[in-house]
C-alpha cells in the first residue's frame, strides 16, 4: 500500500500484519517462547523468518495502592521538579557564563510547586471517582512460535533434538 507524500509523491508504508507460516510450538509464557527462539538461534537457524505471536490478548490492571492527598502532592511535586530540571538545563545552556545556580534552583522549585498545585487541583476535581493507583498491561494467554513454511520441519527437528518438551510442540 502506498500513500501520497507531503509533496504529492508516493511513499511506501509497511503496515504490520500477522506473520504467515507454520506454528511449531505454543507456550503459556513469553519467556518459554523466547527460549525456543534462542535454541533455534544457537543452532544457526535463520531466525529472521521466526515470529512470536501472542494470542487472546487481555488487559490487566494491577492496583498498586490508595491515593491520598499527601501521595498526590508528592507525585505532583516530583513530576513538576523534573520539568523544572529541564528548564534549568535549558537556562544553563543559553546562559553559560553564570557562576551561581540560583536561577536554575528557582526553576526547579517553581516546577515542583506548580506540579504539586496542578496535581492537587486535579485530584480534588476527580476525588471519589478513582481513589487508587494502578498499572495496566496487555498480556496474551498463549504465545505461538511461527516459522516460515520452508523451514518449519528443520525447526521442529532442532527443537526435538534440544529437548524442548515444555509447552506444546506441534
Amino acid at each position: 500500500m502506498t500513500n501520497a507524500g507531503p509533496l504529492g509523491g508516493r511513499r511506501g508504508i509497511q503496515l504490520p500484519t500477522v506473520p504467515k507460516g507454520d506454528v511449531i510450538a505454543s507456550y503459556e509464557s513469553y519467556l518459554e517462547a523466547q527460549q525456543t527462539v534462542d535454541v533455534l538461534a544457537r543452532a544457526d537457524f535463520p531466525v529472521s523468518g521466526v515470529s512470536i505471536v501472542g494470542n487472546d490478548l487481555k488487559s490487566v490492571e494491577h492496583i498498586t495502592g490508595r491515593l491520598s492527598w499527601g501521595r498526590v502532592a508528592l507525585s505532583g511535586a516530583a513530576s513538576g521538579a523534573w520539568f523544572g530540571i529541564f528548564l534549568a538545563i535549558v537556562l544553563a545552556i543559553f546562559n553559560p557564563g553564570r557562576a551561581d545556580l540560583s536561577l536554575e534552583f528557582a526553576a526547579v522549585l517553581l516546577g515542583a510547586g506548580f506540579g504539586m498545585l496542578f496535581s492537587l487541583v486535579s485530584y480534588a476535581l476527580t476525588r471519589r471517582r478513582r481513589d487508587y493507583t494502578s498499572q495496566t498491561a496487555v498480556l496474551a494467554t498463549s504465545y505461538a512460535v511461527v516459522v516460515d513454511p520452508e523451514n518449519a520441519n528443520r525447526a521442529r527437528n532442532l527443537l526435538a533434538n534440544a529437548g524442548r518438551g515444555t509447552g506444546t510442540v506441534l
